[in-house]
């Protein structure tokens, strides 16, 4: 029995490991005080300040420290969604998909801010806003799913996703945390093209699904105005994508050359 439940638990070391990282990080930080905890929130921040003066660590570093509230109360979720990409891609694709989320994101929202504030769209105290945390990293791990989910669905998790991430940016006036989360997505969306065939679904992994897409969504729907902003564009993404991949099909269908009848 003991060595059922280590081979299960191997399956998702990944996981666990950077788990145990972001509890002993987030721990450390609680015991050090408040005073601690807010410079090396500033110290690892991913701001156009510190990307500025060289500190490309803070790229890498920012994963491991959060300032969205008690560990305890995103870390389930988050677990859920790491697991279950790393059931189904494997770990080596679940790091490669974190990273390329959380790093691409990252430098993509950087290059869009300091061209904002370079023309004058937006002032110059936006250069030291905190950004650190393991959001871009887990949306992208959301987005690679989409490669996964079966196909007469997966229209329909697509439309909804990208909805979801247009809802969230536009419900926040465009605040920089949330268009990184809808490139983010989208760069998890690109890279689960290149991971071939998944492992299958089982009943254990539809239930993490529910969970991850439930924290996923509630990484980019996090005020009254955004849930309803979200919820009903996400409704209208959904149902659009499923009647355009549909009629696509029936089309493909109707252009397939007929039998012709014996004569």
């Amino acid at each position: 029995m003991v060595s059922s439940v280590l081979s299960r638990l191997g399956r998702v070391r990944v996981t666990l490991g950077y788990s145990a990282l972001l509890v002993a990080v987030a721990t450390a930080l609680v015991m050090m005080g408040p005073h601690v905890r807010d410079q090396v929130i500033r110290h690892m921040s991913t701001n156009l300040r510190n990307l500025g003066d060289g500190r490309i660590g803070t790229l890498i570093g920012s994963a491991f420290v959060n300032e969205a509230g008690p560990i305890y109360v995103w870390l389930p979720g988050l677990v859920a969604l790491l697991a279950l990409g790393e059931l189904l891609w494997h770990g080596r694709r679940l790091v490669v998909a974190f990273v390329v989320g959380h790093i691409g994101a990252t430098l993509l929202v950087a290059a869009g801010l300091a061209v904002s504030v370079a023309v004058g769209l937006l002032s110059m105290s936006i250069i030291d806003v905190t950004d650190v945390g393991m959001s871009y990293g887990a949306v992208a791990v959301l987005g690679t799913l989409t490669a996964a989910i079966p196909v007469r669905w997966r229209a329909a998790w697509t439309g909804w996703w990208l909805a979801v991430a247009v809802g969230s940016a536009a419900a926040s006036a465009g605040d920089f945390t949330n268009v990184g989360h809808g490139i983010a997505l989208v760069l998890g969306m690109l890279v689960g093209t290149r991971f071939g065939r998944p492992a299958q679904w089982t009943r254990a992994r539809y239930a993490l699904l529910a969970v991850a897409a439930s924290f996923g969504y509630m990484i980019m729907a996090y005020t009254e105005l955004s849930l309803v902003v979200t919820a009903t564009l996400g409704v209208i993404g959904a149902l659009g994508a499923h009647y355009v991949a549909r009629w696509r099909r029936v089309r493909a269908g109707a252009a397939l050359p007929q039998p012709q009848p014996a004569g």
